[in-house]
C-alpha cells in the first residue's frame, strides 16, 4: 500500500505592486547566510534579487530556483505596465550567461533554501523583513510526487567538477576522508 502521507508545501508569495525597491529582502538574506550567521550583508549572496527600475517606480522581487546547466534556448519579452523586460530579468534559474544567482567567491549557484537551516525562524527572513508586505510566507499540503528530487549536494558537486573536473573533487574528498 502506497504511503499517502501529504507533504507540506513551503512558498513565498510575491506582489510586485507593494514592492518598493528597498532591497532589505537582498540585505537580510545575504546577511542570514554569512558564515558566520549575521556578520556581514553582501547582496550579490543573495537568494533574492529585486529587479529594479527605479525612474519607472517598478520594482520585481526574483528568488534563486533550480540550477540549470544549459542557457536559455530564447529570450522573450515581456511587458508589465507597458514597460519591457527581458526574460533574464525576471529568470529563476542560476545559469551558465550570467552571474546572478552564483555564489560571488566559488561561483556556486545559489537557491533559495527559505531559511529552513535556520533554528531561530520559521518565516523566512525575507518575508520577515519586507515591510512593504510584497512578501507573504504560504504553506500548503500536497500529495507527494513519483519522481525522487535532486539533492542540492549534487547540483553543487557538478559544478564544482564541472570548474575543476572530476579527478580533483575525487582527490579532495579523499582528503577530507582521512582527516575526518
Amino acid at each position: 500500500m502506497p504511503d499517502t502521507k501529504k507533504r507540506t508545501i513551503k512558498t513565498i508569495r510575491i506582489n510586485a505592486d507593494k514592492c518598493n525597491g528597498c532591497r532589505a529582502c537582498e540585505v537580510i538574506c545575504s546577511s542570514s547566510h554569512a558564515a558566520p550567521r549575521f556578520s556581514s550583508a553582501n547582496p550579490a549572496r543573495a537568494r533574492i534579487h529585486v529587479t529594479r527600475r527605479p525612474l519607472e517606480d517598478i520594482y520585481i522581487p526574483v528568488f534563486a530556483g533550480e540550477y540549470t546547466a544549459a542557457e536559455c534556448a530564447g529570450r522573450n519579452p515581456y511587458t508589465i505596465d507597458g514597460k519591457q523586460y527581458d526574460e533574464c530579468a525576471l529568470c529563476r534559474a542560476s545559469c551558465p550567461s550570467r552571474s546572478l544567482f552564483r555564489e560571488p567567491d566559488s561561483g556556486l549557484p545559489l537557491k533559495c533554501d527559505m531559511c529552513e537551516s535556520d533554528p531561530d525562524t520559521d518565516v523566512p527572513w525575507c518575508v520577515r523583513w519586507c515591510l512593504a508586505e510584497a512578501l507573504v510566507y504560504e504553506t500548503r499540503e500536497e500529495e507527494p510526487s513519483a519522481s525522487a528530487p535532486v539533492e542540492d549536494i549534487d547540483t553543487g558537486l557538478e559544478e564544482i567538477a564541472r570548474k575543476h573536473g572530476w579527478p580533483k573533487v575525487l582527490e579532495a574528498i579523499s582528503r577530507m576522508e582521512k582527516r575526518s
